[in-house]
């Protein structure tokens, strides 16, 4: 099987190099100059794959944001239970954002600086999955496991946010909780889970023990 050669990778190349830049200085501030240089490129060479600093920007958005409409689909039907299906789905959240923290700090960035052009932008990619996920936690409702008082669309809407979030200042934490960067991100990433956890899915007694509390689907 031939290797892919080095010109068809250069547009991933591009965006890598632009995710990093705009996470950093962010999009105004990042020349198309910048992003040429990170990648070894004359900008001419650069405009030959995309014609405008736009178009870099919108192919660093569509490559965070398309990942979901794979990943979400996949998850939800590899589970067979509410419990494993949450395990699943935030476990694709985090394992994204902590290969590359500045696909976070991008999001963030473009929820600050054009708010409403980044909603529509959501809504176009991800809208589609997004009653998937709902629907599911809806199921949950019916069978019990899950608040009843929950509100599905806005539950899944803060929780995306706070993982962005998480990822995006994660330098932020260095200063509030002392210890090993990797292993204060390990303590996060944890507490958000169990948060998240425990705003979703009701808990009962065991009936063999003094009334701890147990997964609903265990």
């Amino acid at each position: 099987m031939a290797l892919p050669s080095v010109e068809s990778e250069t547009p991933d190349r591009i965006v890598a190099a632009a995710t990093r830049l705009f996470a950093a200085r962010g999009y105004s501030a990042t020349s198309v100059q910048a992003i040429a240089d990170a990648v070894g490129l004359r900008k001419q060479s650069l405009l030959h794959w995309f014609p405008s600093k736009e178009h870099i920007r919108d192919a660093v958005l569509d490559s965070v944001l398309d990942h979901w409409r794979e990943t979400v689909p996949r998850a939800l039907a590899a589970a067979t239970t509410g419990s494993r299906r949450f395990e699943g789905l935030i476990g694709e959240v985090i394992t994204f954002f902590q290969a590359d923290p500045d696909r976070a700090r991008v999001l963030l960035r473009e929820s600050l600086d054009r708010p409403e052009a980044l909603g529509q932008r959501l809504m176009d990619r991800l809208g589609p999955w997004l009653p998937l996920v709902t629907d599911a936690i809806r199921a949950g409702q019916a069978s019990g496991r899950v608040h009843p008082q929950l509100d599905p669309e806005a539950w899944l809407v803060e929780l995306v946010l706070a993982l962005v979030g998480s990822f995006a200042v994660d330098s932020v934490s260095h200063g509030l909780l002392a210890g090993d960067p990797v292993v204060l991100r390990e303590r996060r990433t944890r507490e958000l889970v169990r948060l998240a956890r425990s705003s979703l899915f009701r808990t009962r007694p065991s009936p063999v023990s003094d009334g701890a509390n147990h997964d609903p689907d265990q």
